[in-house]
């Protein structure tokens, strides 16, 4: 039997992490003027953590508080839920109708599109937004779906069968052959 090591490779510290936050909150401003409309709702689970700093970021850079912060669980909305258990990650919590509002969805890392598809479903349950932007921490590649996103932490170019890690210290990346 031949046992094949994996490793990881920290691609962002958890300055470059804060940074990145830093400036698509900016971008998030220079995109949506007048952010009186603006909701940031976070992916469950990765992307609450992200969009919460990011809400309170561009609601000092507005000085305002209008921008309000919400959560969303796809699992039920996933076109894979036949192949696999259906595991509700953490409660949905949408804080307004949605209806004309511009809404920055937000996740840890993009990969195939389907989890973005699934949540752009599961947002039509609260309304019909006026526009949605996708806000990423790490966009990895490897798209199924024509889907891109408007505000981007880092590209990073990734094997398919890596794991991508995203947290508030940092990214890393394991997988075989780095």
């Amino acid at each position: 039997m031949t046992i094949v090591s994996s490793r990881s490779v920290a691609v962002m510290s958890a300055d470059d992490v804060s940074r990145a936050i830093t400036r698509i909150a900016h971008e998030i401003v220079e995109r949506n003027p007048d952010c009186a409309d603006v909701v940031i709702v976070g992916m469950q689970t990765g992307g609450t953590w992200i969009a919460e700093r990011l809400t309170v970021l561009v609601n000092r850079i507005t000085q305002t508080d209008s921008v309000q912060c919400g959560a969303v669980d796809i699992a039920m909305y996933r076109d894979d839920f036949s192949l696999r258990p259906v595991v509700l990650s953490a409660p949905t919590d949408i804080p307004c109708d949605l209806t004309g509002k511009t809404v920055v969805l937000v996740d840890d890392v993009l990969f195939t599109g389907r989890t973005v598809r699934a949540a752009l479903e599961a947002l039509n349950d609260h309304g019909r937004p006026r526009a949605v932007q996708l806000a990423i921490m790490v966009d990895r590649g490897h798209r199924e779906l024509p889907i891109r996103p408007d505000y981007v932490g880092k590209n990073i170019p990734t094997q398919f069968s890596d794991e991508v890690t995203v947290g508030a210290t940092g990214v890393e990346i394991s997988g075989v052959g780095k």
